[in-house]
């Protein structure tokens, strides 16, 4: 049975929210900006239609307004165009819009859209008919043999990066750790360079992490140690690939930086977003959603990618549902999963995972540590928790007392904190994040009765 469309879901007043709308935003600016912009009056000419089409145009600094619209019921995700000349996706006009349209005050009636935002439209759908029933491309190397040889090379270069790096390990444990704090960030970087060139990109993120921790504050050899440990473990296990179980493999290649497909079978449930947030370098953009089947009661994670400074394409607003296909990656305990084929529009859904206690949730990410022990969180749901500060930091304590989480120093900063007590005002919630080594990063909460999670990052 086909699902509610846009007009359906328009005409019993079920509109995205204003959280539900910014956590599209590629960046706090564009955030901000979008904010401003989420009123009438720089609008004209704004309309909706039953196919799930919004547009109207934006008065900004030219004579010309912008034309902005927004193709909300494409089961691919939100899809934008604008005639502004930003480089964002989506842009501020494309969130004022959307926010305009999410307050159902009127100030975006239904209409007839305009032959531009029909053009474009039409276009697109079009475009995305003809790909669908295209099926999937041929693969694009027909010689199996050639494909095979150089998975060798390659294989052999990470060969050499890895002996490389055990020699670079053990001469800082013969020199002593003090003297990584004299060596400088300069030679880890030169090292971390050459897991560039040996095709280990793993490795070279793992080796930049290490020139970091010396001088970084109270405690930092002890750290120095574990993670360069769990660098020794990953070159181990790599170097002993073929002695290993084949999913403990899969998850050294992951970790390693070599690419995979999604080879799992396609799992089709209702999948509500949980979370979404953005982690940057000078050379890309990560974007991490956190999904959960309603009714398998897994949880998954899609990574999309962008170049510095640009968000990722894959956006799901954060408290929807979406009857779509994921498939898993190789490898043990991984989470990450491709998403498939959507067949509805994302809906509303008062649905929420269940919930465990605080020592639970360490005990659920030390399961996890045996399929991939450089794992560094574990995304789990807190049932009953209460917010309190615990000498300079904070913690969710379980409301019967007996048990607490500290949270990650990472949370400690931002809006997401403040905006998790005044949804508790001292009263237990129920709170979604990741559980690690560090602590509890709080990723979403729900206050206690029916409602939709509020995104807290």
């Amino acid at each position: 049975m086909a699902g509610p469309t846009f007009d359906d879901m328009t005409q019993q007043g079920v509109r995205w929210t204003a959280d539900q709308v910014l956590a599209l935003a590629p960046d706090a600016a564009s955030r901000k900006a979008g904010s401003r912009l989420g009123a009438a009056g720089p609008w004209s000419e704004t309309g909706s239609s039953g196919d799930g089409t919004v547009w109207g145009l934006c008065k900004g600094s030219g004579s010309k307004p912008y034309q902005t619209v927004v193709d909300i019921a494409d089961t691919a995700g939100p899809a934008y165009k604008c005639s502004c000349p930003s480089r964002k996706f989506p842009c501020k006009h494309a969130l004022g819009l959307l926010l305009l349209w999410a307050g159902g005050d009127g100030g975006v009636p239904d209409a007839q859209a305009p032959e531009w935002a029909e053009q474009w439209i039409g276009g697109r759908r079009q475009r995305a008919e003809q790909k669908r029933t295209a099926g999937p491309s041929p693969a694009t190397s027909g010689d199996p043999e050639a494909a095979r040889r150089r998975a060798e090379k390659r294989a052999e270069r990470v060969t050499a990066g890895a002996m490389e790096l055990e020699q670079r390990l053990a001469d800082l444990l013969r020199s002593g750790l003090a003297s990584a704090e004299s060596s400088g960030y300069g030679l880890w970087e030169e090292t971390a360079a050459r897991m560039v060139d040996a095709q280990a990109p793993g490795l070279a993120a793992r080796v930049r992490e290490l020139g970091a921790i010396p001088s970084s504050g109270s405690g930092w050899p002890a750290r120095l140690l574990e993670e360069c440990a769990l660098i020794h473990l990953l070159d181990q296990g790599w170097l002993r690939r073929e002695q290993l179980p084949d999913s403990l493999a899969a998850t050294v290649r992951s970790r390693i930086g070599l690419p995979a497909a999604a080879a799992g079978p396609a799992v089709r449930d209702r999948w509500l977003v949980l979370a979404q947030y953005d982690t940057a370098d000078s050379h890309l953009t990560t974007r991490r959603i956190w999904l959960y089947g309603e009714e398998s009661g897994r949880m998954v994670l899609l990574l999309s990618y962008g170049a510095a400074g640009r968000a990722p394409a894959l956006a799901l607003p954060v408290g929807l549902a979406l009857d779509a296909e994921v498939s898993s990656y190789p490898g043990a305990g991984q989470l990450r999963a491709d998403l498939g084929e959507q067949f509805t529009p994302p809906t509303p859904t008062a649905v929420r995972p269940a919930g465990v206690s605080t020592t639970q949730a360490v005990a659920r990410y030390g399961e996890a540590l045996k399929d991939d022990p450089w794992l560094e969180s574990w995304p789990v749901t807190l049932d009953r928790v209460i917010p309190a500060p615990d000498g300079d930091g904070w913690q969710l304590a379980d409301a019967d007392g007996k048990s607490a989480l500290l949270l990650a120093s990472s949370a400690m900063s931002g809006s997401g904190l403040w905006r998790l007590v005044a949804v508790s005002g001292g009263a237990p919630v129920t709170v979604f994040g990741e559980c690690g080594h560090r602590g509890f990063t709080p990723l979403a909460v729900w206050p206690e009765g029916p409602g939709e999670p509020i995104p807290l990052c």
